[in-house]
């Protein structure tokens, strides 16, 4: 009899064969559970694994804060300073008539870190750009950043003109950007390029190793400008917990394989204990170029790479803005901000507003975002007046590709201005300058609709910016489906920006939108960013740095020290 119809046959019959099977398989059961678990504790001591990211206790601690941040980092961390290393400094102080200023740049990347270093009082490294960045530092490049509330350390790298040319505008702008992002423009590989790529890299990999305190830090890498530095420092600082997070879109792996440095790429990153993407599907692409490239065991299953000996988890954080905003709630009310912006720009009373803030670069969609302006005030003109300010803060004007697309722009600006003016009234304004945080969220304030238009970006901060700044539940976003904040964000009308009609028809829609539905589409917005706000992106990168960490050490698979324990360069 087959052995199911059996045990049936014993348990309609209610025969004390029940017992003895029932007995067998506990004991069955019971060896295959210690049989599970001694595999289990083998495999671990090969891979260490990474627990989920936020426990039920975490989840239900309440919302992420700079305070609750602190605690982890004092709780967790033992009170360990955080090395960041990135490009972009987060002031940049510039000569203005013999004066030193201050200046914010126009970068996504330091919206998002900022908040967090004031958080963790830590130590930034990155290139210091500013015209009066070394009269501000002293002579290891080292400036104190303080604000009422805390204050971290900000260690500046001077780069020569040629290893600025070669490695930030040259391989990091004319190879990898294109590279990473499918807006038609092809990239440009030059072997000096790649040689100065290589050779800034290092200056900031020993930067950092100038400023850690201990032989274990926690750093974390920013972007796509030091894909070889998680490499080099792990030669350096073999116990180190390093987390190499990618902000810009990771591509797949028939685009990736025309890079010529493909391998030393992915080698350079997989130095990283976690390599950390916008999305899942950039963390798809990128196990799928290690797959194609490098030998090693890619492990889908868990998002892991095991590489000469390490491993690697590969993970999804994306990226946020602080909450409660700093500048959101230093601004002025709403309706002082609609006054102020339609007096500066000479707007009629009338005029419906729609804002958007980009750098100028070819992969925000601009160009389409002027024939969808040019359609919208073709269909609006009997509606009464609507008018475009643009924001483009001028990008990476030593690339040639740059300058062109700038100028395009201004020269579509004017054609629009040209065809559609009514007396004094000019439809379309760029502002092709740098704008400070107060002035960007000004617009913001007094907008009626933002739109964001990316033809491809990882996230996209200005939609978030948007939705920060307005307290008032009002006003509609528009935003491009190429985005990464997209996938977040979805009570925004989300639209194809290729498609110039649909847009138009979306536009000319939320124009017309209701303030109730506004509100309702405003306020879930504004939760969801409440939540899943900036301190929240940091603090889970660290818990998980801080778990990691404990594996290594209870399984000892720490590399030994240094004779004669760790010195940093500096004291």
């Amino acid at each position: 009899m087959p052995p199911l119809a059996r045990l049936l046959s014993a348990v309609w019959a209610g025969s004390d064969e029940v017992k003895q099977i029932a007995s067998a398989s506990v004991t069955a059961v019971g060896a295959a559970v210690s049989s599970l678990r001694a595999g289990v504790s083998a495999r671990s001591e090969r891979l260490p694994y990474l627990e989920p990211l936020e426990t039920d206790q975490m989840a239900s601690s309440g919302p992420w804060t700079a305070e609750r941040l602190r605690e982890v980092l004092r709780t967790q961390l033992h009170g360990e300073r955080v090395v960041v290393v990135s490009n972009r400094e987060p002031i940049i102080h510039e000569w203005v008539d013999d004066s030193i200023v201050e200046r914010h740049p126009a970068s996504g990347l330091v919206t998002a870190l900022e908040p967090v270093m004031r958080a963790c009082s830590g130590v930034w490294v990155a290139h210091g750009s500013g015209s009066a960045d070394r009269a501000s530092s002293d002579r290891h490049g080292r400036v104190t950043i303080s604000s009422s509330e805390s204050r971290y350390l900000l260690r500046r790298v001077w780069l020569s003109e040629e290893e600025e040319q070669g490695y930030y505008y040259g391989f990091s702008n004319e190879a990898l950007w294109p590279l990473c992002h499918q807006a038609h423009a092809h990239p440009v590989f030059r072997r000096s390029d790649w040689l100065q790529y290589q050779r800034v890299n290092q200056r900031f990999a020993d930067a950092v190793i100038a400023e850690v305190d201990c032989d274990d830090p926690i750093v974390l890498v920013q972007d796509y400008h030091f894909a070889l530095v998680p490499k080099m420092l792990r030669r350096r600082l073999p116990r180190a917990t390093i987390l190499t997070f990618w902000h810009i879109p990771w591509p797949n792996s028939e685009r990736f394989s025309i890079c010529p440095y493909q391998g030393e790429l992915l080698d350079g990153l997989l130095g990283s204990n976690v390599v950390a993407f916008q999305t899942p599907q950039h963390c798809h692409n990128f196990l799928d170029c290690v797959d194609r490239s490098v030998e090693a065991v890619v492990e889908r299953h868990e998002l892991a790479v095991a590489h000469q000996g390490r491993r690697t988890l590969v993970r999804a954080y994306p990226i946020s803005i602080e909450w409660p905003n700093v500048w959101a709630t230093a601004a002025p009310p709403t309706d002082a901000c609609r006054r102020s912006v339609r007096e500066r720009f000479s707007l009629p009373p009338n005029a419906r507003l729609v804002v958007s803030v980009d750098r100028l670069d070819y992969t925000k969609g601009l160009e389409e975002r002027m024939l969808t302006i040019e359609r919208v005030l073709e269909r609006t003109g009997a509606n009464g007046p609507v008018a475009f300010v643009q924001v483009g803060a001028p990008s990476r004007t030593r690339i040639a590709r740059y300058r062109e697309f700038g100028d395009r722009i201004r020269a579509q600006v004017e054609r629009l201005n040209e065809r559609f003016r009514r007396d004094d009234f000019r439809p379309v304004t760029l502002i092709d300058r740098h704008c400070e945080p107060p002035e960007v969220f000004e617009l913001y304030r007094a907008a009626d609709v933002c739109y964001v238009s990316s033809l491809h970006d990882g996230m996209n901060l200005v939609a978030k910016e948007f939705v920060a700044a307005r307290d008032d539940e009002a006003g509609v976003l528009l935003l491009s489906s190429f985005t990464g904040a997209s996938r977040e964000l979805r009570e925004a009308l989300v639209v194809n920006p290729y498609d110039i009609e649909g847009v138009a028809d979306a536009l000319i829609a939320a124009l017309a939108m209701p303030l109730v539905e506004q509100r309702e589409r405003m306020r879930a917005m504004r939760v969801l960013l409440a939540d899943r706000n900036v301190y929240r992106w940091a603090g889970r990168m660290l818990i998980d740095a801080t778990r990691l960490r404990r594996r290594e050490r209870f399984l000892g698979r720490f590399a030994p020290r240094r004779p004669g324990g760790f010195r940093p360069v500096h004291s």
